[in-house]
């Protein structure tokens, strides 16, 4: 297999390809402009390793919560060269990424539960409860640190995401990042079913940009 990762999700632009057990990675945290990034960073990772563009067989993205935008140029990029090549696209959440990165990362034998999270507006965040072998525990959602705090304390989880130093709870912060790693996008993107995880944006809230209604022009 040789697997494409992309995230534009939040302030990197990464790029990851794994080929017969060689992993060329780039990532660069940019906040915004990975439109006009992302395509020359796949053609510099696939210059590095020495393949065309035809040799990917299969891709993965992430969906999730994320930059409206940035959400846009990745999702729209995998599925694009996936229609090209005509190749699986396996669509990684934000929230699975950092629940990965935190089991990879705690302590052999540590088996509790990771609650993913990340920083929306004001008081609230995105999150979602995974078990120790990164199951879901129901939908991942918008909601209030207080609403959080308490799945934490019945959970007993380990916290992972930008959003868990929010929590008061700093003994069970195993990573705290907000981008999703690129390395565990690639691990995540092989071992997922494409046919269960889609190439679907995650916004978990509508975007603010709306468009104006009755501002259309009408058909002659």
């Amino acid at each position: 297999m040789t697997l494409l990762a992309i995230d534009t999700a939040l302030e990197n632009c990464s790029v990851g390809l794994s080929t017969g057990g060689a992993v060329f990675l780039r990532a660069q945290t940019i906040g915004k402009g990975h439109a006009e990034l992302l395509m020359p960073e796949i053609a510099a990772l696939l210059a590095e390793a020495g393949l065309p563009a035809a040799a990917i067989t299969r891709l993965a993205v992430s969906v999730g919560p994320g930059s409206f935008t940035g959400l846009r140029v990745g999702i729209a990029a995998a599925r694009g060269l996936a229609l090209v090549n005509r190749i699986p696209v396996v669509g990684v959440t934000t929230l699975l990424s950092h629940a990965a990165l935190a089991a990879s990362e705690r302590q052999a034998g540590r088996d509790r539960p990771i609650l993913a999270l990340l920083p929306a507006r004001g008081d609230e965040l995105y999150g979602q409860l995974f078990t120790a072998a990164l199951e879901p525990v129901g939908e991942a959602v918008l909601a209030s640190i207080e609403h959080f705090s308490e799945i934490a304390a019945q959970s007993d989880a380990d916290l992972a995401g930008a959003g868990a130093t929010r929590l008061d709870r700093p003994d069970r912060v195993i990573h705290a990042r907000s981008a999703p790693d690129i390395g565990i996008l690639l691990e995540l993107g092989a071992r997922l079913d494409p046919a269960a995880h889609p190439p679907k944006p995650l916004y978990i809230k509508p975007p603010d940009a709306k468009p104006q209604l009755h501002k259309g022009i009408a058909r002659q």
